[in-house]
């Protein structure tokens, strides 16, 4: 599919876009990349609902077009250290949108969780970027929307938002996304997330996910260097040939609902990742003792009670509880009585399945 950009019919002084993206967790982690952000295995994730990433682009023309001009702000605040990685993904997605440097950016994001929480605010973030910047294309193209063109501007925002960060791409729609080919799903690319195209049981329907914030501290070991760490892993072929079989076992698991079969695969998955990390050269041990503890009274009060609570992490300390939205009530009272005790400050998130980014109106424009 070819995302350059086809030709500008209109011209635009200025104006203001504003999107809110979700983050995502994956259940099939994607881990180790090859050049231009392509994963070297194909990850399938959850979309977020509460938690994302409110991004506002101010857009104004400039007179000289030598290079890229914007300022960042996070919360209300002036953030210089954001700015070498929006420069480097300007500079990857320039050939797609040649506008870039005819103007100037103000980029005010905030997140509805705390920054470096753990969450993956890098996906919530980039993706509702990508998107301020592919609706601004559309403006300049004078594009009015059918089916066929949302579905378009979907792909090439998932597209832009890769180049961005990896998992991004899964975060403009919802609520399940496949990204990175796969010989069983129709239409899964290593280009963009697409939205998982077969049959999902009712079981998996309005999933819960309670993120329990065991570290909020900045990570230990960035997600490039982490991924980059895959390329002379000693067990990194094993593991790309992993995430394939559990995908494609995963598709039955969607279609019957056994929820027990998709908690061994979510779980075994979640391990595998940071076994990855543990055998790396360097290595790393991303857990603390309380991600343990925490993983030690899911299982216990699993065996205890047949509930179908789960977890599975990302690349650090934190906890995603996976569950059934029917046992909605019960396993929040589980985790506010054995499990809270594990977070730092007690502090703990809920969220549940999303569809996905949407467009915010601008008042007084």
């Amino acid at each position: 599919m070819d995302f350059k950009l086809k030709s500008v019919t209109k011209q635009i002084e200025r104006g203001t876009i504003s999107w809110s993206s979700p983050s995502n967790i994956a259940l099939v982690k994607y881990w180790g990349k090859k050049d231009n952000q392509i994963p070297e295995n194909p990850s399938i994730s959850f979309t977020l609902d509460h938690c994302k990433s409110i991004t506002t682009l101010s857009f104004s023309k400039k007179e000289t077009l030598d290079d890229f001009s914007f300022d960042v702000f996070l919360e209300g605040e002036l953030k210089e250290s954001f700015k070498p990685k929006i420069a480097t993904f300007f500079k990857r997605i320039e050939v797609y949108m040649p506008f870039l440097k005819d103007y100037h950016f103000k980029i005010e994001t905030s997140n509805t969780f705390p920054h470096s929480s753990g969450i993956a605010s890098s996906a919530s973030g980039m993706s509702a970027l990508a998107l301020c910047l592919v609706s601004i294309e559309m403006e300049l193209s004078d594009v009015t929307l059918s089916a066929v063109e949302r579905s378009y501007y979907n792909k090439k925002a998932s597209f832009l938002a890769r180049l961005g960060s990896g998992s991004a791409c899964r975060s403009i729609e919802g609520d399940l996304i496949v990204w990175g080919t796969h010989k069983d799903i129709e239409g899964s690319s290593d280009l963009f997330g697409v939205k998982y195209p077969y049959e999902v049981h009712q079981n998996f329907k309005n999933y819960q996910d309670t993120i329990l914030l065991v570290d909020k501290g900045e990570k230990q070991v960035s997600s490039t260097v982490g991924h980059n760490l895959m390329h002379d892993h000693p067990y990194a072929e094993r593991r790309f040939k992993q995430a394939h079989e559990n995908l494609s076992t995963l598709i039955g698991i969607f279609k019957t609902g056994d929820v027990d079969a998709f908690i061994k695969i979510v779980e075994s998955e979640a391990l595998t990742l940071h076994a990855m990390m543990m055998t790396s050269m360097p290595y790393f041990i991303l857990m603390k003792p309380n991600t343990l503890e925490i993983i030690n009274k899911i299982w216990a009060y699993r065996n205890k009670t047949n509930s179908k609570v789960c977890f599975t992490l990302d690349a650090g300390a934190n906890v995603h509880v996976l569950y059934p939205e029917n046992e909605k009530d019960i396993v929040l009272e589980f985790i506010k009585t054995e499990l809270v005790a594990y977070c730092q400050n007690g502090h703990y998130i809920c969220d549940q399945i999303g569809f996905g980014a949407q467009q915010l109106v601008i008042e007084d424009q």
